[in-house]
């Protein structure tokens, strides 16, 4: 009940950031004010989600998932790309697939480990996140390399486009995947799965809870996404002065602080489920969220930026593509066994907190 509340109390942080913005003029205040109101709002969408999808199947759920998993994302990008930074937009991307992989997975691994002596998961859930994930650091190697080269008949804006048609089409093939002709394959058998009998009582069915109507659930997803829009203008009108003040780069800015805002609605609800040891849940929202970020996300806003004049490629940095590489082998060496412990989601966590002081120094 109190982190109910405090969720909601969590709203009263855009109306304090527009007053900031209006009335004290310090963009590093409204900067970090502005980014905190969107961890309540991406959490009021994301829990209207979950509702609208438990009531139209799983087929159209998880459509609609795909849509607003990840929007309070999507709607910063969309902003800041409107005011043109690319970098930062580029930034996001990477870190909120690195915050997923490395700091949502290792934290879930390290709270559920402490209950618990082996954490187990489907491997075929795993194999397949692996694999969609590389293709998406081969869909940022190729541009990358290519813009390094110098050729004259190399057009980056048609190369991206070409290459999110294909990152679109096999996310809707790993969604049918999924869904369809290894839905058996990809549920999950608790009984067999837990190591404990504490585990396999921690996934027992809960109870069903009270539902509210379908127009209350469509009404606050509108409502947040809406706030959320303004809580972005508001998080990229500060930024140039943000990293005049305290001399940031704008990549680490995308990278670090506004990747982990982003998704902190969706780090909390992983690690609650992780410290119930329910560990295909937990990990399951962390691998889908960078899935869809690489896959959805980041060509639709590839797409975005040429309608709103200001082209971004799949270009990235080298120091992204290389981080993006290296959390897929991290992700690849700990969870193609199907099991874990505690110490590898300390490594996790490791990983992701060099590769963040790296990024300190891009720019």
């Amino acid at each position: 009940m109190i982190s109910k509340w405090l969720w909601r109390a969590g709203w009263l942080l855009l109306p304090l950031a527009w007053l900031l913005h209006r009335f004290v003029h310090d963009d590093a205040v409204v900067f970090f004010v502005a980014c905190a109101s969107l961890i309540p709002l991406a959490n009021t969408m994301g829990d209207a989600t979950e509702e609208l999808a438990k009531r139209i199947g799983p087929g159209a759920g998880s459509l609609l998932n795909a849509t607003f998993g990840n929007a309070a994302e999507l709607i910063l990008g969309i902003a800041a790309l409107r005011h043109g930074h690319v970098d930062l937009v580029k930034g996001s991307i990477t870190g909120s697939i690195l915050a997923n992989l490395l700091l949502v997975g290792g934290a879930s691994i390290v709270t559920g480990g402490v209950r618990f002596s082996r954490l187990r998961f489907n491997r075929l859930t795993a194999s397949s996140s692996v694999s969609t994930l590389f293709l998406a650091v081969v869909a940022m190697v190729v541009p990358t390399l290519l813009s390094l080269g110098g050729n004259p008949r190399y057009d980056p804006a048609l190369l991206s486009e070409e290459i999110c048609a294909v990152l679109i089409v096999m996310y809707a093939l790993s969604i049918w995947f999924g869904l369809r002709t290894h839905r058996e394959e990809m549920g999950t058998s608790r009984e067999e799965l837990h190591a404990t009998p504490a585990e396999a009582a921690a996934s027992r069915p809960r109870a069903p809870e009270h539902q509210h109507a379908v127009g209350y659930d469509v009404g606050r997803l509108l409502i947040a996404a809406a706030a959320t829009a303004v809580a972005s203008e508001l998080v990229v009108s500060a930024l140039n002065g943000t990293v005049t003040a305290l001399h940031l780069p704008e990549t680490f800015v995308g990278v670090v602080i506004v990747a982990i805002v982003g998704n902190a609605a969706e780090h909390s609800t992983a690690l609650m489920f992780a410290r119930r040891g329910d560990m295909d849940v937990a990990l399951g929202i962390a691998w889908e969220s960078s899935k869809q970020i690489a896959l959805l996300v980041a060509p639709v806003l590839v797409i975005a930026g040429a309608l709103l004049g200001a082209p971004m490629d799949l270009a990235f940095s080298r120091l992204e593509v290389v981080a993006l590489g290296i959390a897929v082998i991290a992700l690849a060496m700990i969870a193609l066994d199907g099991e874990t412990h505690w110490l590898e989601g300390a490594f996790l966590l490791a990983v992701y907190a060099v590769l963040g002081m790296g990024f300190y120094f891009v720019g």
